[in-house]
């Protein structure tokens, strides 16, 4: 080592030993992030074959390929279960468990897969700009955080910590969404645009629920850091809701009701009853020549004020609009 870099190097390993946060092969070692990527995206491949291939699937070859996917799959799972175990015992692998597990969570993958079915339908039919359900499962980033927040939740469901996380952060890195694995999502759920999105751990969205950038699900309040654990702290979401652009919703005690439309950035933290329409209202909006930011001569009057939406372009006044309709 260059000569240079060596007390450097004592210096790294000495704050190992007195800081831990390192990832040791002699304990119980974590999942390995890399490991989970790749399973990840072997999962995707799955539920999606050749959308996230190299090529197309060979019609002839997809029970033949699908079987052969299913046993790396499984087989990689099942050492990333025993590690993801063993950091609750610190004992050795459970391997019984793990392999029990591995099947459970293979015999609900067809489910898993009906279900982003329909939330390739729900975006389809959600968004104009959409040409079909294959350019949703291939460009939507939506897509990819949706199959991989099912994938996790199932094994959340199981109790399995951190690998559920882990695979959903994964998600996170790549899509710009965040989606806690213990989040309840119904079906036909699609999120347009996505960057943003927010959804906390204890949170529960029903059947054909629209989010679009920007929506947080959240708690209310943190200060209770640890204790707070096992409680519901993030709000309910019934079905056919439509919550637009940088919406907040906060709190476990807060219901949005079924076939309400929540306006972009409205701030929440109480419940509202079905069908309701949540807008801010507007306020004074004053628009003027740039010329006039410098101080005019005396006796010109003064640019007036505009009400909000009484300058808007056409555009604008649609999209309020389609808000005001829901």
């Amino acid at each position: 080592m260059n000569e240079r870099l060596a007390p450097l190097a004592a210096k790294l390993v000495a704050s190992y030993r007195e800081a831990g946060a390192v990832n040791l092969a002699e304990s119980a070692s974590l999942p390995s992030k890399a490991a989970v990527a790749e399973l990840c995206g072997d999962l995707l491949r799955l539920l999606f074959p050749g959308f996230h291939d190299a090529a197309p699937v060979r019609a002839d070859r997809l029970e033949v390929i699908t079987a052969a996917r299913l046993t790396s799959v499984a087989e990689r799972l099942q050492a990333e279960l025993c590690k993801a175990l063993r950091t609750r015992s610190g004992e050795r692998c459970p391997e019984k468990m793990a392999g029990e597990l591995t099947d459970r969570f293979f015999e609900a993958l067809p489910g898993v897969r009906a279900l982003l079915v329909e939330d390739v339908q729900a975006a389809f039919e959600g968004d104009p700009a959409a040409s079909g359900a294959d350019e949703v499962i291939v460009a939507y980033p939506f897509i990819e955080a949706i199959a991989v927040h099912r994938c996790a939740h199932v094994l959340y469901g199981f109790g399995v910590p951190i690998l559920p996380r882990v695979m959903n952060e994964w998600a996170h890195a790549r899509t710009g969404i965040d989606i806690h694995p213990g989040a309840r999502i119904g079906s036909s759920f699609f999120i347009d645009h996505g960057t943003g999105v927010v959804i906390g751990e204890t949170s529960v969205i029903g059947a054909h629920v629209k989010f679009y950038q920007g929506v947080a699900l959240t708690a209310r309040s943190l200060a209770g850091g640890q204790a707070l654990r096992g409680q519901r702290r993030h709000p309910t979401v019934e079905d056919r809701v439509t919550i637009y652009a940088g919406a907040t919703i906060m709190g476990g005690d807060t219901v949005i009701g079924a076939g309400s439309t929540i306006g972009a950035n409205v701030f929440l933290t109480k419940s509202v009853p079905p069908h309701s329409l949540v807008t801010y209202e507007e306020t004074q909006l004053r628009i003027l020549p740039k010329r006039a930011r410098r101080p005019a001569p005396l006796g010109d009057a003064a640019p007036a004020a505009v009400p909000a939406g009484g300058g808007r372009s056409d555009g604008a006044a649609h999209a309020s609009a389609a808000v005001a309709r829901g």
